[in-house]
């Protein structure tokens, strides 16, 4: 098991286009770090439509792509407030903080909770989950030891709702007491 919440490289980017350019055939934007102020954003994108190749009708932008924000959903016109939010999640969470805000339908208030308060860890399955949080929280006789199904337990968990996962890959899945 890994309980561990480490901080992960990466730096959250958006890729920022300049409309009255786009709408008359130009390709006339920049990569921003999304991580940065929402002031700071601002600026970049402001310095974006100064430079327009169609003068001075460059007033509107749009976001037209991302950069290591995975499953997470940006909208062409999401306010930035919330692009650097989710940003700073993602640059703190990696792709797991990606599936999960997507597995929450893109609710990254619900995506924070989960991750601060609902957590439980890193599990090769289900099941080593079910047996664990069974082992340390319970004292079982020895003689009935061999007798428990913990595949059956981490199923009836799943089923019954008390946990959602979120699978990253083989043998790596995080588990979520649901809330």
């Amino acid at each position: 098991m890994n309980n561990s919440k480490t901080k992960v490289s990466l730096t959250p980017a958006i890729y920022v286009a300049d409309l009255a350019a786009y709408n008359a055939g130009h390709l006339h934007g920049e990569w921003i770090d999304a991580t940065l102020d929402v002031e700071d954003i601002e600026l970049e994108i402001q310095e974006i439509l100064k430079h327009s190749p169609v003068g001075d009708d460059a007033e509107e932008y749009a976001i037209h792509d991302t950069s290591d924000f995975w499953e997470a959903e940006i909208s062409e016109y999401e306010d930035l407030t919330t692009v650097v939010e989710i940003a700073r999640f993602l640059q703190e969470h990696g792709r797991l903080g990606a599936k999960l805000i997507s597995y929450l339908d893109n609710d990254l208030e619900i995506a924070k909770e989960a991750i601060e308060n609902h957590y439980c860890g890193e599990y090769e399955s289900i099941e080593y989950y079910a047996q664990e949080l069974i082992e340390s929280t319970t004292q079982i006789p020895e003689n009935l030891i061999y007798y428990i199904d913990y595949e059956k337990i981490a199923r009836d968990m799943d089923l019954n709702g008390d946990i959602f996962t979120i699978e990253m890959g083989f043998g790596e899945v995080h588990i979520f007491w649901e809330f």
